[in-house]
């Protein structure tokens, strides 16, 4: 069973700590194909990047699932072109977020979310709210670091972030915190043992449902909204065969 993971962004270290984590959950049997974007933005810290970042990443998706992939994974928390890429895909693409909120609903009552930027709240909180979780999500937080600083300054990264999720359990009382970048996942583990809640990274969180949904034999539905996109002069009509 072919699992093809995807990084958005042009980030190596990024993409080999994803693969890394990806392959630590994967189930036995399965083999985790990842790929990194390579004419993306180093870092996805917005519209702007989320933008750039799609076409590339739905030709690696379209690719991939030619080589016949069970399922896809969108590492990065913002879910850029989610529902392109099931237009694109017949085999399930699984977005980060989505699927972490869907895990902290299930182990928690109440969760809140921390994340890097502040320009990342609002996105996370419209995600939340698309997803169904927005009477279970008690906030969103951001440490006020760039993506890039959980690979060149660690030592900041982890204090600030400890501290952060520290802070949401004790004013949001929430049960469960997770973390709203993909750049944060080798903490997950880390960070539970220190707060004794659970701590969801959503790499892992999508690796294990697209893994379910793969070995369940499901599809995406090409009969309504997630058809494969039309043919047309100048768009994506290579995705479409």
């Amino acid at each position: 069973m072919l699992i093809h993971v995807i990084n958005p962004n042009a980030s190596h270290e990024m993409t080999q700590q994803i693969a890394s984590a990806a392959r630590e959950v994967a189930r036995p049997g399965a083999r985790i194909e990842v790929s990194g974007g390579t004419a993306s933005p180093v870092s996805i810290e917005g519209y702007t990047d989320e933008a750039l970042s799609v076409p590339g990443m739905l030709d690696a998706i379209h690719a991939a699932d030619g080589r016949g992939a069970a399922a896809h994974v969108i590492a990065c928390f913002d879910d850029p072109g989610l529902r392109a890429a099931r237009e694109v895909a017949l085999a399930p693409v699984v977005g980060t977020c989505q699927a972490a909120v869907h895990f902290a609903t299930t182990v928690a009552v109440r969760f809140s979310v921390v994340t890097t930027l502040p320009r990342s709240v609002p996105i996370i909180e419209d995600l939340v709210s698309a997803y169904g979780a927005e009477r279970q999500c008690r906030g969103v937080h951001a440490v006020n670091l760039p993506v890039l600083a959980f690979e060149t300054d660690e030592g900041t990264a982890r204090a600030k972030l400890l501290h952060a999720v520290r802070a949401a359990q004790k004013s949001d009382n929430v049960d469960a915190v997770v973390l709203g970048c993909a750049g944060m996942t080798s903490l997950t583990r880390w960070l539970s043992a220190e707060c004794g809640i659970p701590v969801i990274d959503g790499v892992t969180a999508a690796v294990t449902l697209a893994e379910a949904l793969a070995a369940s034999g499901y599809h995406t539905s090409k009969t309504g909204g997630y058809a494969a996109p039309l043919q047309k002069p100048g768009g994506f009509e290579r995705l479409a065969s």
